[in-house]
């Protein structure tokens, strides 16, 4: 009995030493990544965006959002056409960027180093209720998914901690996707190839950030 009593008294504590599995946390980036192999509508927004930043060999990323995490529940802020600048469940996120059989794409949390995530989190929400920038421009009144990131993120002194940079609308091989051409087209101006700006896969290469492997699901 004492035996059976030592392993079990052994097995518990080998239990609670297991270490737990990494959870998000409040002011985690959540980066959407396209599969390689996945072929997206050729009309589509997330096609035109995987082909303008997307590497060889690497994950497309064509989406960032920020998590708000509280004691009981998850919330997801982020800018995007279905809904501008807002604040959901995950279950939400869930569905706004569930593939066309069903499944999940790739999601990628990086945590911010040496920042005041909380503060982030409050700038962020403060932009609550604005449009999603279709032009791509900075200064618009309108926020695209990366510029909302970069706008909340700010350093010890007030500045950005994401930067800038000329803006690349071109495939890989220098073409323009059809996709951008059509949209800039509607919108009466011209593709705004080398604005400043930002996008989330050079976004995800900052230094200033932390791989974290968070595993997020449908409940």
């Amino acid at each position: 009995m004492k035996r059976l009593f030592f392993i079990f008294t052994l097995l518990l504590i080998a239990l609670a030493c297991r270490p737990s599995e990494p959870r998000l946390q409040n002011g985690d980036l959540v980066f959407v990544g396209l599969p390689l192999d996945y072929e997206a509508d050729e009309s589509s927004m997330d096609q035109a965006i995987s082909a303008s930043t997307g590497t060889d060999g690497v994950l497309n990323l064509i989406h960032v959002a920020i998590a708000e995490v509280k004691a009981d529940s998850i919330w997801i802020i982020d800018a995007t056409i279905s809904h501008g600048v807002d604040r959901h469940p995950l279950d939400t996120f869930f569905a706004d960027f569930t593939l066309k059989d069903g499944s999940l794409p790739e999601f990628i949390v990086k945590r911010p180093q040496g920042l005041d995530a909380g503060a982030a989190v409050e700038r962020a929400k403060a932009f609550i209720g604005l449009p999603y920038d279709t032009c791509f421009l900075p200064d618009n009144d309108a926020l695209y998914c990366s510029e909302l990131v970069q706008l909340s993120y700010l350093d010890g002194r007030g500045e950005q901690v994401f930067e800038s940079q000329p803006m690349n609308f071109c495939a890989p091989d220098g073409t323009m996707p059809p996709y951008w051409e059509w949209l800039f087209g509607l919108l009466g101006m011209d593709v705004p190839q080398g604005v400043p700006g930002t996008n989330p896969q050079s976004m995800s290469e900052s230094n200033c950030l932390k791989y974290v492997p968070v595993r997020l699901q449908r409940q």
